[in-house]
């Protein structure tokens, strides 16, 4: 009876259960039917939001602007592909793009990036108002990503190293300064609202293209899924294999590293102060007594003079070396005739294309000077100079020719110069050259007039910086009789016949040969200097800043610059006899290569005994 109790039960049991199943069923289709259309690759009202930006309702019952999709669903069809593609593109553009012009070709946006399917996995694996944000938050970074690209670009362009994030947003300020000076109030405007507007399009175009595509790989579902599985087994075989398409690996995981190595930069430079604060405390010379410092030189007029962008490249380069050759080799025959000897050799600059003020502080502070987080702890420390030794001796007036500044300098108090001649206070009543306050040929006569000719005077040591082969070398000064000089009124002809800048920098060839010649012109200005006003107890000691930039080097990487000293005393030459340098202007492609930083205490130590 228990078994036929228990068979009379089961169909009850069953039917129950069927019964509470289709109950079931029926609330479960009642409260999730967005879920349910999700599994199926069916669109909900929420996608369809997601998708058109509207719903229909009674109040507006046709879709799209002004009911346009519905009139015309071949156009709309069309748009809706092509705006999807134009987002992919823009996308993969973004995250295939080098970040420096030398790399660009076509290989190299034919590959998969890591990155890409990994954000692609990503969101999809996220719910919808999550993943919105997560589209957003993605469009914006890509953005910003993109526009850090570009500044490397630029910076690479003028200055041959990336954009550094922690010490370089201090330079775009100068870099507004220079546009205004080298092209006009105008020109600086327009080049400052071009760059803010691609700024503004790079973020909101990266953004909308995201979203975009998340919007479509998230009604697609059933078919983006399979899709990012397929590319990401395509990447793992190719990065696996070595897969590469015209020396370009295929799978390429280049934005993960570009970003670690810069978030690699910013460390160092966030713990670079620290390091140079314990190189700047060590001194050779901090307890020498004064009486002890340069005596090799006591009654001398010592010049360093410091020969805007005269890089290795102006003597070296094949299409700059003949001309260059040939001043060199004139300036030395005219200086031998006046009784003058020269030695020369390189010293590599910390910089390269701008950044003078790097280069100056750190081949007279003998400290690696290549930031401007150094620059400031080197200029408000106490840090000796080598121009500070000579005023520290007593046996030194000290003066300053910097005819490219023109506002206040407080630094120059820290460089140990007793006065300072500035771009306002040298007489010149002449024009700009572009970036140019005042030409090389009219500063050097004017630390004649004002301090060199004077009698009954002091040695003097002095800081030159010339200008005149300053970026962008259009248009050009050039040499006059030192007679008529006068206020500099006589250089507005001059301007009105050289080139014009907007002109000579559409073709790359042209900026060469104008920095040849303005390279050639402040060579000129020197050496007819020394031999027009030069004696027995001058001592000048010229050198380059930095190289000039990538479009002048043409892809030489070289940070080497020449360095020349001049002297018709034999003895002030004899004491750098070991030094090795090369006999005249111009030194050999094997001379010594010394890093700038360097020299201060070996020519301190040379003319210590």
């Amino acid at each position: 009876m228990s078994l036929f109790t228990r068979s009379r039960q089961l169909p009850d049991t069953e039917g129950e259960a069927e019964a509470d199943g289709d109950t079931a069923a029926a609330a479960e289709e009642t409260r999730a039917p967005q879920e349910t259309a999700q599994e199926t690759g069916q669109q909900t009202e929420e996608d369809v939001v997601e998708q058109t930006g509207a719903v229909e309702t009674a109040d507006s019952p046709s879709p799209g602007w002004f009911g346009w999709r519905r009139r015309y669903p071949r156009t709309a069809r069309g748009v809706s592909v092509g705006t999807t593609v134009l987002a992919g593109v823009l996308v993969l553009g973004s995250l295939l793009m080098p970040a420096r012009l030398d790399r660009i070709s076509l290989q190299w946006f034919l590959r998969i990036p890591a990155e890409a399917i990994l954000l692609a996995g990503l969101l999809l694996m996220l719910s919808p108002r999550p993943r919105r944000i997560a589209s957003v938050a993605s469009g914006v970074f890509l953005g910003l990503f993109t526009v850090l690209k570009f500044l490397d670009i630029g910076f690479r362009q003028f200055l041959a190293r990336p954009f550094d994030l922690v010490f370089d947003w201090i330079l775009l300020e100068g870099a507004t300064d220079f546009l205004r000076e080298s092209f006009g109030r105008s020109g600086q405007v327009l080049a400052v609202t071009g760059v803010i507007v691609l700024i503004v399009a790079v973020l909101v175009l990266s953004t909308l293209a995201v979203v975009r595509l998340t919007n479509v790989m998230a009604r697609h579902r059933p078919v983006a899924v399979p899709t990012v599985l397929v590319l990401a087994t395509a990447w793992i075989t190719c990065f696996t294999l070595g897969v590469q398409f015209g020396g370009l690996a295929v799978a390429t995981k280049g934005n993960t590293e570009y970003l670690a190595n810069r978030v690699q930069q910013v460390r160092d430079g966030l713990g670079d102060a620290q390091v140079f604060e314990k190189q700047a405390a060590v001194d050779a010379f901090a307890d020498t007594p004064p009486d002890q410092l340069l005596t090799g030189l006591r009654g001398k007029d010592v010049l360093f003079t410091f020969v805007e962008s005269y890089g290795r490249v102006a003597i070296d380069d094949p299409e700059m070396a003949p001309e260059m050759d040939a001043t060199l080799k004139e300036g030395t025959s005219r200086l031998e005739s006046a009784g003058f000897a020269s030695r020369s050799a390189w010293l590599k600059s910390p910089v390269t294309g701008a950044g003078s003020w790097l280069a100056h502080s750190t081949f007279l502070s003998g400290l690696w000077v290549k930031n401007q987080q150094r620059y400031g702890s080197l200029t408000t420390g106490d840090r000796a100079t080598l121009t500070s030794y000579f005023q520290k001796t007593g046996a030194w007036r000290t003066v300053g020719i910097v005819p490219g500044v023109r506002k206040a300098w407080p630094e120059g108090k820290f460089f140990g110069l007793d006065h300072i001649y500035d771009s306002e206070h040298l007489g010149y009543q002449g024009p700009y050259f572009s970036w140019t306050p005042v030409p090389d040929q009219f500063s050097l006569e004017a630390f004649e007039r004002l301090e060199h000719g004077k009698e009954n005077r002091d040695p003097i040591m002095a800081e030159i910086i010339l200008a005149s082969s300053h970026n962008p070398w259009s248009p050009n000064a050039r040499m006059i009789d030192w007679e008529d000089l006068g206020d500099g009124s006589v250089f507005h002809q001059i301007k009105k016949e050289g080139t014009d800048p907007k002109q000579v920098w559409k073709d790359g060839n042209r900026v060469r040969t104008e920095y040849r010649k303005s390279i050639q012109y402040s060579v000129d200005s020197l050496t007819e200097w020394v031999e027009r006003y030069g004696d027995d107890d001058t001592v000048l000691v010229f050198l380059g800043d930095h190289q000039p930039v990538p479009t002048v080097t043409a892809g030489d990487t070289s940070k080497d610059v020449p360095i020349t000293i001049v002297a018709r005393d034999q003895k002030v030459l004899d004491r750098i006899s070991d030094w090795g340098w090369t006999e005249g202007l111009k030194p050999a492609e094997n001379a010594p290569q010394w890093g700038m930083d360097k020299f201060r205490d070996r020519f301190m130590t040379a003319y210590a005994k």
